[in-house]
């Protein structure tokens, strides 16, 4: 197998990081790889923000509004425990980044296809970071949707969507994973 597969094929998702921060090499590589990514008519709809530790404590009031938000839904009697988690899930984070993809409100298909690119450029970043033995997991929570996020991160909701937050960093442990064999999931047609 060649060393792209083995990248590929070995990728996992990781909730727990190490606290070593990341060679600004290795985030310069994987946003080159990012802009790499294929897309339709050449729209490159993907930004990326890099959430410094100013902008994460200003996340701050956000989360715990949202962490309250959830806990009254679960009916959770430990609202501190549910908010401090919350809030270490972002603040904790060797590296944060914010990805959106450009809205297309007139042209719905346009804006799928934009999507599905920037989809491919932030799973490109994923890869190239892998490569350099540095995690990450694709968060789409609530604070992803909230309009004091966008606020925050001076994102203007009605040109662009945040498709999520991206947590990397170095391994504490990689989680294995079984996934469906590809006679599971391949159909060949005559």
């Amino acid at each position: 197998m060649t060393e792209f597969q083995d990248i590929i094929i070995s990728r996992r998702t990781v909730y727990r990081f190490t606290e070593q921060s990341i060679d600004k090499s290795h985030l310069d590589q994987a946003l080159l790889a990012a802009s790499q990514a294929p897309c339709h008519k050449h729209t490159h709809p993907w930004k990326f923000f890099v959430i410094g530790k100013k902008t994460r404590q200003e996340l701050i009031p956000t989360i715990s509004r949202l962490a309250k938000e959830k806990s009254i839904l679960k009916n959770s009697n430990d609202f501190e425990k549910d908010n401090s988690r919350a809030i270490n899930k972002i603040i904790s984070i060797p590296l944060l980044i914010a990805v959106t993809s450009k809205k297309t409100p007139e042209d719905s298909f346009r804006e799928r296809e934009d999507y599905a690119a920037t989809v491919c450029a932030l799973h490109n970043m994923v890869l190239s970071f892998w490569s350099n033995g540095v995690a990450s997991q694709w968060s789409t929570g609530s604070i992803t949707r909230d309009l004091e996020t966008y606020e925050i991160l001076s994102i203007n909701s009605e040109k662009e969507e945040i498709i999520g937050l991206l947590k990397v960093g170095y391994p504490e442990s990689i989680p294995t994973i079984n996934k469906p064999s590809v006679d599971e999931i391949t159909k060949y047609l005559e």
